[in-house]
Order: C-alpha cells, then structure tokens, then sequence
C-alpha cells in the first residue's frame, strides 16, 4: 500500500472521542494538555516553558521509566546497585567521566536556561515515579529495586556521549598494528583519511601497549544488559533538498540517524508547544528537546562527523609514589578522589573505587609493574560536553544565522548537522568540539610526560565544513569524508566509507524533480556500489546470478545472499595471501577489495572461485533475508521480545542494516523523518518497535509492521491535524 493510501485508510478509522484521564501534579502552573495520537506521539500544550517541560518528562517516563532509569545509573556509575559485582568496573569508569569543573559555565553552555529547562523536566520524572507508586514497569520487580528520583545532573552524564566518540579505540588498534607490521603496513590496513604518517612518537615503545588498556572503557560503554552482541559503529544518513529540485516548490529534509536496534527503541518522538517553543522530532527520552526534527520555520537532522575529540596518554609513574607522575622537568600529583559504590549482593556494603586524574584527564588503566598510567582526554570533559543538549538551542532557531549561532554551542557527539527553512534555504554545518592539534595528528598514543603534545584549545566553528544554498541543489551526508582531501588542520581520519553517501548523491543527481515518496524510496534503497564492484570482478566460471545481479541487497534476492556469504569466505583468503593480518573496522571491506584488485587475475579467479564454492555450498536456495533479520529483545527477559523481521542491505547501502557474524541487523534506522517544508503536516516518521517502553502497552511494538514493511506515519504538527488523529487525552493540573 502506497503511503498516501495508507494515510487515507488511517485517517478514515472511526476515532470517536480520545480517551480522557486528568491527573493532578505538584508544581505545574497551569493546566497543560497532552494529545498522544494513534502512533504513540505526544503532542504537549502548555502555557509555559516551566510546565512543558515537567510535562515532557512526565510523558517520556510515562512511556519510558524503565530504559531511562537504566541509561540514568549506566551514566552515573551506579549498575552494581541493580547488578552486583559483575558492573563495579565500569560504574567506575563512569564516576572517571563525570564532569566535576564548572557547574556555571557547564550549564551556559547549552542554551540561557537550560538549568530551568532541566530542572522542569527532571521536576517531571519524578512526579511521574510519585503519580506511579506501585504501578511500575514490570522490570522493577523482576530487578528487585524501585527507581529512585532523579537530579538534575542526571541529564549532565557523559556515558551516552562517549559511545559516539570512540577516537581512543582507533588510536590503540593502530598502536597495535603499528607495533606489529610496521607504520607502512598499519597504513594500509587501516588507512587514515586524508593520508598521514604513523610514525610512533619519540619516548614511547608501541609493543608495550596491549588491549587491556581499554578494557574498562569497552565495558562501561557497552549496554548494561545484553541478550546479543552490542551494535557496530554509530552511522547515519541525511540530506536537504532546494524546493527547485522538488515537485512542491519547497524544501525536503530527510534524516535517518543509524544506532542500536533496540527494544525499547532508542529515540523518542514528541511535540513540544509552549510560548517560545513549537518542535516536533526526535531525542533520547532521558533528556528534554527534540534532537531532530523542525519548529515553525526551520527543520534539522544529523549524521554523526568523525572529528577526533580523545587522546591517549601514556603517563610515567614515579616508582616511590605512584599517585605521582612526571611532567617536563618534575613530578605532578594526581587529584585523588574515593568515592563507595553499592554492591548487590554483598548486603548492599560499599566497595570503595579510587579515582585518578592527571593534567591530562582520568587514569583508565595502570600498570605499576611497567610504571604507567593510561589516560584519555576528551572533548566530552569539557563544560558543555553533554550529548545532545545544545538541541536546547537548536530547537528555538528561525533562520540560518540562528542556527549557527545555536550550533556554537554543539560540543558532543560532532555531528553533520543538515538544514532547511520556510524560505527556500537549505544549508550543511558541521558542529562539535575539535581539539587543536599543532605538531602531531593524534592517531597514537603519546607520552604525556615531555608537555609536548598539549591541546592548544579548539577549532571554531566556522573551521569546520559548511554549505549553504549549492548549485547543486541538495546536501548530503553519510558519515564519509567531508573534510578536504587536503585538509591541513587536524580534524579526523576515521571517516566511513563514502559507498552511502555515493549512492545518495547518485540518486539525487538522476532527475530534476523529487516527491516525498522518492526520500522514503532513497531512505530504503538497498543498491550497494561495492557490490557492484564485485560483479565486475568476478571469474567467467561464477555463477549467472551474481554475473547478472543489480547488486541490489533486497531481502528476497538470492544473488544478495550468495554475495554477502562469499564476502565472509574471502575475507580470510585474501588477508591470508596478502598480510595475514585483517583490517580492522569500518575500513575492512575497502581494504580487501584493494587487495583483490592488487592481485594478478589469474590468482584473483583462484580465491574468488574457492570462495563461491564454499559459500554456494552453505548458502542453498536462501534468500537474503532468510539469513538477515532484525531481532527485537528484550534486555532483561525473553517474554517480552517482539517478532524478527527479515531484512535487505547492508553497512554499505542507504538502508543501512550492518549485519553481524551471524547476519543479524544490530544498528540501524530505527527512526526515520522526512519533512516537507511546504506542508508540515505532510511530514513523516517512523519509530521501531514503538513510542512506549512498557510491555503490554498498546504502543509497546505498534510501529513493528510499518517498520517492517518500510512504511511511514504523518508526523502531525498542526493543532487541526493532531486533534484528528489523537487516540488519548490527558490533561495535567496544577495540585491544589
């Protein structure tokens, strides 16, 4: 069914009056009314900021207590209290990274009144938690705790954001390599972009380090339960389009944010209208805004830019006193802190974590032996560091210098944040806090105890990317290299692969005129360019269904499920032949097809034959989908999973549906905007599995099918609209 035919069947359903319910809380100024439309939505009036935001923290632990709570003691270092032993490390880890400098200028930095914005919505929270009493989700009493009310500084953790800069992971994967094969050889297997030497630093011996160094920091950023691995890198897809290359005349935004694929589903759809205030999107249900989506007059969606914001230090210890350090021509003491963590399962007893910091940043790893401390510098330290946020900001801009001005303050995660407005404009800024680097490119760890490798304060904003209103009329990005190839400042070079962004922009470029149904199109598209590339490499003796396949990764395509099998069977041979060393990361499969291409033909056909052999032989008469689906599991108890669905794509088409080593979708779109300049009410989303967290809710997997199907929902923005499609009323009253 057609989008616009699914509209029509939905709007045409008898709706009768939305089911009513009015709940009295302490500390609201006025009546504010809730209209939560069939889809799950919120759509929250209020007189004022104060009482918008209390409701919207009110409405998003309605919806979604539980997940927050849990993300709420994963940021403040508090699992073991819920979990036991198995989480003192990285509660630990978290205590490292919370911010502990200045509380004034950590809340400037978000907008004027973000300390009032959040203390509403944390005020909100917990008048949920006292309005539930012992109606809570179902997890608490499987967990055995009840939620405790929140602070404001809970939304103030830095947990959340670290999961989006993993520069320091990069940093020891190269180390490693670099120790093992050499700076060239490392070079090639995991490439930096723009090229750039990896010439250790003087002082610091690589075949010292070893993955341990990083063990705490994997462990605290992984989810705090797990049924299945933890997803792949963060990626993302979005782009603008001039209303001179659309049928409406106005512009188009779409944005498909790619993170964990996850039950309860990771973002959270409101609508926020106050004085002020008049947003619809998308954010975390733990924080207060709407990350993407648009207000009155402008509309914004983001991918993720891989700006390098951590560095590794490898500190020497004084053999005495440890809790010394050495720096130029002396010795430094590390600020000690003790802090107790409650255990379960020791009679809930304290366990005392020491906490370490140098004048670079915490201490992540020691070893005493070797007379080493391991510390990261991040960007996420810093006052504003936050993920997310700076939307505060962002969600009140009208033009495009209001937007600028907004992203001023955007520090973490960096991000290629994409723009449209009722005026016709359209426009790119990348955004983010970049350390400035003068005399090395932070691509390996460093010796911290010379003073040499010292940030030299940030790049501004106007350093980084930025378009506005091209020729070419539209934007796009997809997490590649938007940098120049010459690019002399020291911004990143982990970029991914540009395969996404190569098939928007074709797309894009393939005619005049573009409709809202051809972004849903461009949004699932399941064309792969790499495998294209592999059809034109094949031997004459491979088989007529990859030599004549459109290298399209739909679920129903036999030719997709042999491709992606052969790719897993080549892997090894080619690496084997060439460095018996696999590439790590985002760079793997470009590197090996480097590799197929450097090999004479004769020797190419040999592997390539052997791989299909085996991958014809374990493949059968199955489909791609047979071997790639989603999995909707619940963290905590199977009787609350949903149904899996089979998917198409891949990591390198625009659905981009990274599989695992058992073909499994763990990160992904799992929510989608397409918003029409022209008619807002004629904008669209998605949200899987659904709007609420709570199982047994109507609202719980609802969004599962449309999802499934690559189906849509109007994003309603006017009051008109959203009456019409409301299913529930509430309405919240100041206590008297």
């Amino acid at each position: 069914m057609s989008f616009c035919l699914l509209t029509l069947a939905l709007c045409l359903l008898p709706f009768g009056e939305p089911a009513a319910e009015s709940i009295s809380l302490a500390g609201l100024k006025a009546p504010v009314e809730v209209l939560i439309d069939q889809w799950g939505v919120p759509h929250i009036y209020a007189a004022n900021s104060h009482d918008l935001f209390m409701a919207q923290g009110f409405v998003a632990a309605r919806d979604r207590l539980w997940q927050m709570e849990m993300w709420r003691r994963q940021g403040e270092g508090r699992l073991a209290e819920v979990l036991g032993e198995q989480a003192i490390e990285r509660d630990r880890i978290a205590r490292l990274l919370l911010y502990r400098g200045d509380m004034q200028a950590e809340w400037r930095s978000y907008a004027p009144d973000a300390r009032q914005i959040i203390e509403s919505f944390v005020r909100g929270v917990n008048a949920y938690m006292e309005h539930a009493k012992d109606r809570l989700p179902p997890e608490f009493a499987r967990m055995g705790f009840r939620p405790q009310p929140w602070t404001p500084e809970v939304c103030l953790t830095r947990m959340a954001g670290y999961v989006m800069s993993g520069n320091a992971n990069n940093e020891l994967q190269r180390a490693l390599l670099v120790a093992r094969l050499g700076p060239e050889r490392a070079a090639e297997l995991m490439p930096p972009d723009p090229p750039t030497s990896l010439e250790p630093p003087p002082g610091l011996d690589l075949k010292t380090l070893d993955r341990q160094i990083l063990a705490g920091l994997r462990a605290a950023s992984a989810p705090p339960l797990a049924r299945r691995p933890a997803a792949g890198d963060p990626g993302s897809n979005n782009w603008t389009v001039a209303g001179s290359r659309t049928v409406t005349g106005k512009p188009m935004l779409a944005n498909d944010p790619h993170r964990t694929i996850a039950l309860p589903s990771l973002r959270y759809l409101t609508h926020l209208v106050a004085p002020g205030w008049n947003v619809i999107g998308a954010g975390e249900p733990s924080l207060p805004g709407v990350a993407a989506g648009h207000n009155e007059r402008v509309a914004f969606g983001f991918t993720i830019f891989a700006a390098d914001q951590q560095d590794l230090y490898v500190e020497e210890t004084d053999p005495a006193d440890p809790a010394r350090y050495r720096y130029k021509d002396g010795w430094e003491r590390m600020r000690i802190l003790r802090e107790p963590i409650v255990v379960k399962g020791r009679d809930y007893t304290d366990v005392e974590v020491v906490l370490r910091y140098t004048r670079h940043g915490p201490v992540i790893h020691e070893d005493r032996a070797a007379r080493r401390a391991y510390v990261l510098r991040w960007a996420g330290l810093e006052p504003g560091g936050a993920g997310y946020l700076a939307s505060l900001s962002l969600n009140r801009a009208r033009n495009w210098r209001e937007f600028l001005a907004a992203l001023e303050r955007w520090k973490l995660p960096p991000e290629n944040l994409v723009y449209a407005d009722v005026d016709g404009n359209i426009g790119y800024q990348a955004a983010g806090l970049v350390p400035r680097r003068k005399n090395w490119n932070g691509l390996l760890p460093v010796p911290g105890a010379g003073g040499v490798y010292e940030w030299d304060g940030f790049l501004k904003l106007d350093e980084l990317p930025r378009a506005y209103n091209p020729a070419e009329g539209f934007i796009a990005t997809a997490n590649h290299r938007t940098i120049a190839a010459n690019e002399t400042k020291v911004i990143g070079y982990d970029w991914a692969p540009a395969d996404r962004f190569n098939r928007i922009s074709e797309v894009l470029r393939s005619k005049p005129k573009f409709t809202l149904d051809d972004m849903e199109r461009l949004q699932h598209d399941e064309v792969s360019l790499p495998a294209r590339e592999f059809v034109k490499m094949l031997p004459a003796s491979a088989p007529a269904l990859l030599r004549d396949w459109d290298a399209s990764l739909s679920r129903d395509s036999a030719a997709a499920a042999l491709y992606e099998v052969t790719l897993r069977k080549l892997r090894p041979k080619v690496f084997a032949r060439e460095s018996a060393e696999e590439a790590p990361g985002r760079s793997g499969l470009a590197v090996m097809f480097k590799l197929l291409r450097k090999m004479p033909p004769a020797e190419r056909n040999e592997v390539m034959e052997a791989a299909l052999k085996e991958a014809s032989a374990e493949v059968g008469e199955k489909r791609w989908g047979d071997l790639h689906k989603a999995a909707f599991q619940h963290p905590l108890a199977a009787e609350f999973d949903l149904p899996s669905v089979a998917r198409g794509g891949d990591a390198t088409t625009p659905n981009a549906t990274s599989p695992d080593a058992v073909f499994r979708q763990t990160s992904g779109a799992s929510f989608r905007e397409i918003i029409d300049l022209g008619d807002w009410d004629r904008s669209r989303a998605s949200n899987v599995p659904g709007q609420s967290g709570v199982p047994g809710s109507a609202h719980y997997g609802d969004l599962l099918p449309l999802w499934s199907e690559g189906k849509y929902f109007p994003l309603l923005y006017s009051r008109q609209a959203v009456e019409k499609a409301s299913k529930e009323r509430l309405r919240l009253v100041p206590a008297r």
